[in-house]
């Protein structure tokens, strides 16, 4: 099966290709990966030579990128490819329609076009809005985006169905809780909680630090999507959650803790504009459906996550001196 992976260099992206190559290696990948501020060569160090591996650096908003791509014979795609920082999308929110609208409507057209076999589409659960102190989001949860980013991928997830039901494009979308683990860009939370307190520099919590987040160690959600890619019904959503709902501050205090670091580091700033206060996600139907349920307990993955970003002091600290995206050049790996 030859399956394109957009953005792919990116934290869960590359995370996936990692674990796909491991548990299905006879499949072939390509990555098509605009390279942009958080999308990483260096997160797929050692898969570069790997003989069923390809990299491709465009913009999927670009037909010219595309075709070439599509003309090859793609049989499934998998669509992380998004800009995702809310706290960017507040200040901007051009790039996120370019990339999160625009983007998904023109690689949705081309694997119509070219009659693709299967097209995940991977989505988030901010698109449902937020939570009371109560409840979960169910896939039948109405869609109340509040976020330019939220509006964004709800806007991308909406195109998707629309394409299953109008033009029987064989579409599955997923929505995730957030996300952590190895290779996450150090804006978001944990990452730059983890990162600053090495540097035993402040740590900045939004508020007053009780919002809550569902938090899923990285690697739990690739074995999801793996499950939902090969065995999940056409035109379904799936909800995917993982067990570890936290307030911010627990977040960053279970880090602080571990790594032997005073929680006077933690500095409350001003709360973000439209801050969500909980998201919580019911994962009852994948599990039902195809045996899928999170492994890793967030105080196990949090400990995990703080042990690689300090073995990988070199990583996060190219990214913070701008210096990662110089070194060497980009690698397509070998032709198909």
């Amino acid at each position: 099966m030859r399956i394109l992976v957009t953005g792919g260099c990116g934290f869960i992206g590359s995370n996936f290709i990692r674990y796909l190559l491991s548990c299905h290696p006879e499949h072939e990948i390509i990555n098509l990966d605009k390279l942009t501020y958080a999308g990483n060569l260096h997160n797929l160090e050692g898969i570069s030579g790997h003989p069923n591996y390809r990299f491709v650096q465009g913009d999927i908003a670009e037909s010219s990128v595309l075709e070439p791509v599509f003309e090859g014979k793609i049989d499934g795609v998998i669509h992380f490819a998004a800009e995702s920082h809310v706290d960017r999308s507040i200040e901007d929110a051009m790039a996120f329609v370019h990339t999160n609208v625009v983007g998904t409507y023109q690689l949705l057209n081309f694997a119509k076009r070219y009659k693709v076999d299967r097209f995940l589409h991977i989505s988030t659960d901010e698109v449902y809005g937020e939570l009371g102190s109560r409840g979960t989001f169910t896939e039948d949860s109405p869609i109340k985006p509040n976020s330019p980013y939220a509006a964004s991928k709800a806007s991308s997830d909406l195109m998707a169905k629309a394409f299953f039901r109008t033009h029987h494009l064989p579409v599955i979308i997923t929505r995730c809780s957030n996300n952590y683990g190895p290779y996450q860009f150090p804006e978001k939370l944990i990452p730059l909680m983890i990162t600053r307190a090495m540097q035993d520099l402040p740590l900045p919590v939004y508020g007053d630090g009780q919002n809550v987040r569902d938090w899923i160690y990285v690697m739990d959600h690739c074995e999801a999507l793996v499950r939902v890619f090969f065995e999940g019904k056409e035109g379904e959503i799936y909800n995917i959650g993982g067990d570890g709902e936290r307030t911010n501050l627990q977040v960053v205090n279970a880090i602080l803790d571990y790594m032997g670091k005073p929680r006077s580091l933690i500095t409350f700033v001003k709360d973000r504009p439209g801050h969500d206060f909980r998201y919580a996600m019911d994962y009852t139907k994948i599990k039902k459906a195809l045996g899928w349920e999170p492994k890793v307990l967030f105080e196990e993955g949090i400990r995990g996550t703080v042990d690689w970003y300090r073995n990988n002091r070199s990583w996060w600290e190219s990214i913070l001196n701008g210096t990662y995206r110089a070194v060497g050049s980009v690698n397509t790996g070998p032709e198909k």
